[in-house]
């Protein structure tokens, strides 16, 4: 993440850059006490993902130079800093699509803390599915049950989700989900038919995105599904009382794994 702070007064300009990389210390910190050599970096085509602006700047304003951070990176985080809480009208009349936060001077560590992290939470990813993999498996978009065509597909989806983002080929899936492998090239044929839904299912509800391919490989993007199996690997909630895709006895593997975690 490429993180500018522009003030022009070099004592608070060092500690909001202290502050910042206390906060963040794997950002790409950029420290600038003049608008013309922010506009200089941004010509390079070093834009930022967030940017601690002060509005009282000489020549070029705080506000202005936020405009122009607008208008070459619009997803950019904007935090002003001021002494002065008149300019807050200002500030929220800029047109930006991503957050806009504001601080009192002398900036604190604890205020960019705050902010950082709201900033954090604002970036998270969409949660496009909201999946129940504890119990059955069950699969919902923005509350709505997720609906398929053919019966098999909601288990090709269980399958993905189980797999956690890991790609997986055609032949594994087969293998996995029927026993009956005497005849390969029917069950890929009917998988291709699998996937076709799944696509459809997930185009429905604006999640097409989420179905990947590389090569031979399928997989799902997880960052943006919201599962109550990655929850609790990642956190330990919610609790587990030992039922995993209940429907399904290839999920029985994942489910002792999980009773033994």
């Amino acid at each position: 993440m490429i993180v500018f702070a522009l003030d022009d007064e070099p004592l608070l300009l060092r500690r909001l850059c202290r502050g910042i990389s206390e906060e963040m210390p794997d950002a790409e910190l950029h420290g600038f006490d003049r608008g013309s050599a922010v506009l200089a970096a941004m010509e390079e085509g070093l834009l930022p993902d967030v940017a601690f602006l002060d509005i009282e700047m000489p020549g070029m304003s705080g506000i202005e130079m936020a405009e122009c951070i607008i208008a070459r990176a619009p997803d950019c985080s904007l935090v002003f800093c001021t002494s002065y809480p008149q300019y807050a009208v200002d500030a929220i009349n800029l047109h930006a699509s991503s957050h806009l936060g504001y601080l009192i001077k002398p900036v604190s560590p604890e205020a960019i803390r705050r902010e950082l992290a709201f900033i954090e939470t604002k970036r998270q990813p969409e949660k496009l599915l909201q999946v129940h993999c504890f119990g059955t498996f069950e699969v919902f978009s923005r509350g709505v049950r997720l609906s398929f065509r053919r019966s098999r597909t909601k288990e090709l989806l269980a399958f993905l989700i189980d797999r956690k983002g890991a790609g997986v080929t055609a032949r594994q899936i087969c293998t996995t989900l029927w026993d009956d492998s005497s005849n390969d090239k029917r069950n890929i044929n009917y998988l291709y038919q699998l996937f076709d839904d799944l696509r459809h299912a997930l185009n429905q509800v604006g999640a097409g995105e989420l179905l990947q391919r590389n090569g031979y490989n399928y997989s799902l993007d997880t960052g943006k599904i919201d599962c109550d199996y990655y929850s609790f690997l990642s956190c330990g909630e919610p609790e587990f009382y030992g039922e995993y895709m209940t429907q399904y006895s290839w999920a029985e593997e994942t489910c002792a794994l999980l009773w033994n975690a």
